[in-house]
């Protein structure tokens, strides 16, 4: 008679969690930064308001993004004028175009990962979807699966309303996936479309305001699985840990709720003072177990909710300016695209590591954090290692 024992570590993986596959996808609608406040102000009929956009000019200016991605068009605003409203009924519409885009761009993304994984699409056995962008059921898990034609017996889990700090969340879910299921290969996405969230501006509501100078669209995927098949499978980096935690003093910081205006979002002015004070805490906690107390001899991809977080976050923990230049980068070229940034940025850094001749697919070296800031105010920790580079 076979014991439990000896099913449960039969069905365990014996390696760590790999990421084996990156793909990242946007809406082909192009805004750039700096022509922004004119078009927002006029789709939204607000010209009148000069004070408004002048801070929002400002926002714009300060928030350090060259350009966005954003699958609304004018044509469509202009068809569909209570989006345009600051508060005005349009959960409908929103939800019309969220709930076939998000799978749609997700698809997008998971297709090139897949791509470069390399292996038939019938291997998936698992997958993660995650967006803030909407709800629905049966949800995006579930018209992505069907989208890609996966297999019907693929293991789904969907997260809906997780924000910004998610990007870490699927890293979290998609280890343990990985090493309690042997052979399992997890299809990670997440897609966002700011449909949700698009709205005109209101003097009262400034923090409104920012998510409009901030936020894009965009959706990335990965493969996720342990013990790789190293004559088809090529590792990328491995999950070593994972973290969850809730700040102190951070009630209310950052919340959104879903009415039938859309998806509403608030924000306290200290978010980048709450998340600097805390961050090293993470740190201790996630690296003293390998030994590591110097922030700068790690790779670093920081959730970019805006520049004076990263700002702070550098001030804080004295990280060299090349630190966070893939955070940067992403935040220049695609603004804030929610659960998706942590993926752009991660796929980002193996990019220019290998572009650059560095020896580990970490900027050079061999461990790294990724950190995940969003509601609650919620920070994910991972702790990564990277993967040489071979010549």
């Amino acid at each position: 008679m076979v014991t439990v024992e000896e099913i449960r570590n039969a069905q365990r993986s014996n390696g760590p969690a790999t990421i084996l596959a990156f793909g990242t996808a946007t809406p082909s609608n192009c805004i750039t930064q700096a022509d922004y406040p004119d078009y927002y102000f006029r789709i939204t009929n607000s010209e009148h308001m000069t004070d408004l956009k002048e801070k929002f000019k400002r926002m714009c200016e300060k928030s350090m993004i060259k350009k966005r991605y954003m699958h609304l068009t004018e044509e469509f605003l202009k068809e569909n004028t209570n989006m345009c409203a600051y508060m005005a009924p349009s959960l409908d519409v929103r939800q019309d175009i969220v709930v076939v885009e998000v799978p749609k761009l997700g698809k997008e993304a998971a297709k090139k990962a897949i791509s470069e994984w390399g292996q038939p699409k019938s291997k998936i056995t698992h997958l993660v979807f995650c967006t803030t962008s909407g709800v629905d059921m049966p949800g995006a898990d579930y018209q992505l699966t069907k989208l890609l034609g996966l297999k019907p017996s693929v293991k789904r889990l969907m997260m809906y309303q997780q924000g910004c700090f998610a990007g870490g969340t699927v890293l979290r879910l998609a280890k343990d996936l990985a090493e309690n299921n042997k052979n399992a290969r997890v299809l990670v996405v997440c897609s966002e479309i700011t449909a949700v969230t698009f709205r005109g501006p209101s003097d009262t509501h400034l923090d409104s305001l920012v998510g409009q100078a901030l936020f894009g669209d965009g959706a990335a995927a990965m493969i996720i699985g342990a013990d790789p098949d190293l004559t088809v499978e090529r590792p990328i980096f491995e999950i070593v840990s994972a973290a969850q935690t809730i700040l102190p003093d951070s009630d209310g910081a950052i919340d959104g709720h879903l009415r039938e205006v859309g998806l509403t979002f608030h924000l306290l002015k200290d978010v980048p003072g709450i998340i600097s004070k805390n961050i090293e805490k993470s740190l201790v906690e996630a690296f003293s177990p390998i030994g590591i107390t110097d922030w700068n001899s790690i790779f670093w991809v920081a959730h970019p909710g805006g520049p004076a977080i990263l700002d702070q976050v550098e001030e804080k923990l004295r990280l060299k300016e090349d630190k966070l230049r893939s955070t940067r980068h992403v935040l220049s070229e695609y603004g804030n695209m929610s659960s998706a940034c942590v993926l752009f940025i991660l796929d980002e850094l193996r990019k220019k590591s290998k572009e650059e001749g560095k020896n580990t697919t970490g900027d050079g070296f061999e461990w790294g954090v990724l950190f995940g800031f969003g509601p609650g105010l919620t920070v994910e920790t991972v702790v990564l290692h990277s993967v040489p580079i071979q010549g």
